[in-house]
Protein backbone atom coordinates (compact mmCIF):
# COMPACT_ATOMS: atom_id res chain seq x y z
CA UNK A 1 0.00 0.00 0.00
CA UNK A 2 1.30 3.30 -0.92
CA UNK A 3 1.08 6.49 1.02
CA UNK A 4 -1.10 7.89 -1.31
CA UNK A 5 -3.35 5.91 -0.23
CA UNK A 6 -3.24 5.38 3.50
CA UNK A 7 -6.39 7.55 4.37
CA UNK A 8 -8.66 6.00 1.90
CA UNK A 9 -7.21 2.37 2.94
CA UNK A 10 -8.04 3.42 6.85
CA UNK A 11 -11.05 4.80 5.83
CA UNK A 12 -12.26 1.90 4.66
CA UNK A 13 -11.40 -0.01 7.50
CA UNK A 14 -12.67 1.91 10.26
CA UNK A 15 -16.02 1.72 7.64
CA UNK A 16 -15.78 -1.96 7.88
CA UNK A 17 -16.08 -2.18 11.48
CA UNK A 18 -20.03 -0.76 10.95
CA UNK A 19 -22.59 -3.07 11.32
CA UNK A 20 -23.96 -4.62 8.22
CA UNK A 21 -20.53 -3.70 6.33
CA UNK A 22 -17.62 -5.91 5.47
CA UNK A 23 -14.38 -4.61 3.59
CA UNK A 24 -15.76 -5.48 0.59
CA UNK A 25 -18.96 -3.37 0.94
CA UNK A 26 -17.31 -0.59 3.13
CA UNK A 27 -14.54 -0.38 -0.25
CA UNK A 28 -17.87 0.16 -2.25
CA UNK A 29 -18.93 3.02 0.28
CA UNK A 30 -15.80 5.07 0.35
CA UNK A 31 -15.75 4.81 -3.37
CA UNK A 32 -18.72 5.98 -3.71
CA UNK A 33 -18.67 9.15 -1.13
CA UNK A 34 -15.24 9.66 -3.20
CA UNK A 35 -17.01 9.98 -6.58
CA UNK A 36 -19.48 12.31 -4.53
CA UNK A 37 -17.35 14.02 -2.66
CA UNK A 38 -19.60 17.46 -2.29
CA UNK A 39 -22.40 15.81 -2.35
CA UNK A 40 -22.08 12.93 0.34
CA UNK A 41 -17.98 13.20 1.79
CA UNK A 42 -17.76 16.42 2.82
CA UNK A 43 -21.30 16.95 4.94
CA UNK A 44 -20.83 13.22 5.83
CA UNK A 45 -17.58 14.77 7.75
CA UNK A 46 -19.12 17.51 9.51
CA UNK A 47 -22.14 16.42 10.20
CA UNK A 48 -19.93 13.43 11.96
CA UNK A 49 -17.49 15.98 13.21
CA UNK A 50 -20.60 17.92 14.63
CA UNK A 51 -22.18 14.52 16.43
CA UNK A 52 -19.06 13.24 17.51
CA UNK A 53 -18.99 17.12 19.59
CA UNK A 54 -22.01 17.15 20.89
CA UNK A 55 -24.32 13.40 21.42
CA UNK A 56 -24.17 12.13 24.47
CA UNK A 57 -26.65 9.94 26.76
CA UNK A 58 -29.32 11.01 28.65
CA UNK A 59 -28.77 11.50 32.36
CA UNK A 60 -32.53 10.48 32.65
CA UNK A 61 -33.32 7.78 30.76
CA UNK A 62 -29.98 6.83 28.23
CA UNK A 63 -31.35 7.74 25.30
CA UNK A 64 -28.96 9.48 22.71
CA UNK A 65 -29.13 13.00 21.72
CA UNK A 66 -27.97 16.52 21.95
CA UNK A 67 -28.41 17.28 25.47
CA UNK A 68 -28.13 16.13 28.90
CA UNK A 69 -31.81 15.70 28.90
CA UNK A 70 -33.49 14.20 25.70
CA UNK A 71 -36.31 15.77 24.47
CA UNK A 72 -38.86 12.75 25.20
CA UNK A 73 -38.01 13.33 28.85
CA UNK A 74 -38.66 16.83 28.23
CA UNK A 75 -41.87 16.39 26.97
CA UNK A 76 -44.24 16.59 29.38
CA UNK A 77 -47.11 15.50 27.06
CA UNK A 78 -45.45 12.52 27.81
CA UNK A 79 -45.76 11.93 31.36
CA UNK A 80 -48.56 9.72 31.57
CA UNK A 81 -47.36 7.42 34.11
CA UNK A 82 -45.71 4.83 31.21
CA UNK A 83 -42.41 3.25 31.48
CA UNK A 84 -41.29 1.43 28.84
CA UNK A 85 -38.39 -0.49 29.26
CA UNK A 86 -35.88 -1.81 26.65
CA UNK A 87 -32.11 -3.25 26.15
CA UNK A 88 -30.72 -0.66 23.98
CA UNK A 89 -31.16 2.73 22.31
CA UNK A 90 -31.78 1.23 18.77
CA UNK A 91 -34.72 -1.08 20.31
CA UNK A 92 -36.15 2.90 21.83
CA UNK A 93 -35.75 3.90 18.11
CA UNK A 94 -37.88 1.14 17.17
CA UNK A 95 -40.49 1.74 19.17
CA UNK A 96 -40.52 5.45 18.71
CA UNK A 97 -40.38 4.21 14.76
CA UNK A 98 -43.74 2.37 15.41
CA UNK A 99 -45.46 5.60 16.70
CA UNK A 100 -47.73 3.88 18.74
CA UNK A 101 -46.15 4.32 22.80
CA UNK A 102 -46.73 7.70 23.99
CA UNK A 103 -44.83 7.11 27.65
CA UNK A 104 -41.45 7.48 28.82
CA UNK A 105 -38.52 5.10 28.08
CA UNK A 106 -36.08 3.56 30.25
CA UNK A 107 -32.67 2.18 28.48
CA UNK A 108 -31.15 -0.63 30.74
CA UNK A 109 -27.64 -0.49 28.10
CA UNK A 110 -27.85 -4.75 27.53
CA UNK A 111 -29.19 -7.69 29.58
CA UNK A 112 -28.18 -9.52 32.64
CA UNK A 113 -25.69 -12.45 31.39
CA UNK A 114 -23.94 -14.72 34.06
CA UNK A 115 -21.67 -16.23 30.93
CA UNK A 116 -20.73 -12.39 30.27
CA UNK A 117 -20.62 -11.15 33.92
CA UNK A 118 -22.90 -8.84 33.81
CA UNK A 119 -25.04 -8.10 37.10
CA UNK A 120 -27.75 -5.62 37.79
CA UNK A 121 -25.18 -3.37 39.18
CA UNK A 122 -23.32 -2.92 35.08
CA UNK A 123 -26.33 -2.05 33.59
CA UNK A 124 -29.12 0.90 34.22
CA UNK A 125 -31.35 -1.59 36.64
CA UNK A 126 -30.91 0.54 39.61
CA UNK A 127 -31.65 3.79 38.41
CA UNK A 128 -34.94 2.45 36.84
CA UNK A 129 -35.99 1.85 40.24
CA UNK A 130 -34.93 4.99 41.34
CA UNK A 131 -37.61 6.18 38.42
CA UNK A 132 -40.29 4.09 39.66
CA UNK A 133 -39.94 5.82 43.19
CA UNK A 134 -39.80 9.17 42.33
CA UNK A 135 -41.85 9.74 38.94
CA UNK A 136 -44.95 8.50 39.69
CA UNK A 137 -44.26 5.50 37.40
CA UNK A 138 -48.12 3.77 36.76
CA UNK A 139 -46.93 0.77 34.90
CA UNK A 140 -43.89 -0.63 33.89
CA UNK A 141 -43.85 -2.25 30.09
CA UNK A 142 -40.74 -4.40 29.87
CA UNK A 143 -40.44 -4.69 25.68
CA UNK A 144 -36.92 -6.67 26.16
CA UNK A 145 -35.78 -8.79 23.13
CA UNK A 146 -37.43 -12.30 23.29
CA UNK A 147 -33.99 -14.27 23.98
CA UNK A 148 -32.81 -16.12 26.93
CA UNK A 149 -30.64 -13.13 28.70
CA UNK A 150 -33.51 -10.58 27.57
CA UNK A 151 -36.50 -13.04 29.41
CA UNK A 152 -33.75 -13.65 32.48
CA UNK A 153 -33.69 -9.80 32.88
CA UNK A 154 -36.85 -9.15 32.67
CA UNK A 155 -37.83 -11.83 35.30
CA UNK A 156 -35.15 -10.25 37.29
CA UNK A 157 -37.09 -6.63 36.99
CA UNK A 158 -40.63 -7.86 37.34
CA UNK A 159 -39.23 -9.90 40.07
CA UNK A 160 -37.30 -6.21 41.70
CA UNK A 161 -40.88 -4.19 41.10
CA UNK A 162 -43.25 -6.47 42.43
CA UNK A 163 -46.40 -4.95 44.03
CA UNK A 164 -44.77 -1.61 43.56
CA UNK A 165 -46.45 -0.35 39.49
CA UNK A 166 -48.13 -2.73 36.85
CA UNK A 167 -45.91 -4.75 35.28
CA UNK A 168 -46.75 -5.57 31.47
CA UNK A 169 -44.70 -7.22 28.55
CA UNK A 170 -45.01 -6.91 24.91
CA UNK A 171 -46.95 -10.02 23.90
CA UNK A 172 -47.86 -11.46 20.09
CA UNK A 173 -45.81 -10.34 17.36
CA UNK A 174 -42.38 -10.47 19.11
CA UNK A 175 -41.33 -14.00 18.25
CA UNK A 176 -38.97 -15.70 20.20
CA UNK A 177 -35.36 -15.09 19.37
CA UNK A 178 -36.42 -11.76 17.88
CA UNK A 179 -35.29 -8.22 18.57
CA UNK A 180 -36.94 -5.04 18.28
CA UNK A 181 -34.45 -3.11 15.73
CA UNK A 182 -35.84 -5.87 13.02
CA UNK A 183 -39.43 -5.97 13.54
CA UNK A 184 -41.59 -3.95 11.31
CA UNK A 185 -44.22 -0.74 12.41
CA UNK A 186 -46.81 -3.42 12.74
CA UNK A 187 -45.68 -6.18 14.41
CA UNK A 188 -44.34 -3.35 17.39
CA UNK A 189 -47.82 -1.75 16.82
CA UNK A 190 -49.57 -5.32 17.32
CA UNK A 191 -47.08 -6.29 20.78
CA UNK A 192 -47.84 -3.02 22.36
CA UNK A 193 -51.31 -3.20 22.08
CA UNK A 194 -51.52 -6.94 23.07
CA UNK A 195 -48.94 -6.59 26.13
CA UNK A 196 -50.10 -8.46 29.30
CA UNK A 197 -49.52 -9.14 33.04
CA UNK A 198 -46.03 -10.49 34.25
Amino acid sequence: MSRSTDDIENLIALMAKLPGLGPRSARRAVLHLIRKRALLLTPLSDTMTQVAATARECLNCGNVGTSDICDICEDQQRENGELCVVEDVADLWAMERAGVFRGRYHVLGGTLSALDAIGPEDLRIPRLADRVAAEGVSEVILALNATIDGQTTAHYIADLLQGQVRLTSLAQGVPIGGELDYLDDGTITAALQARKEI
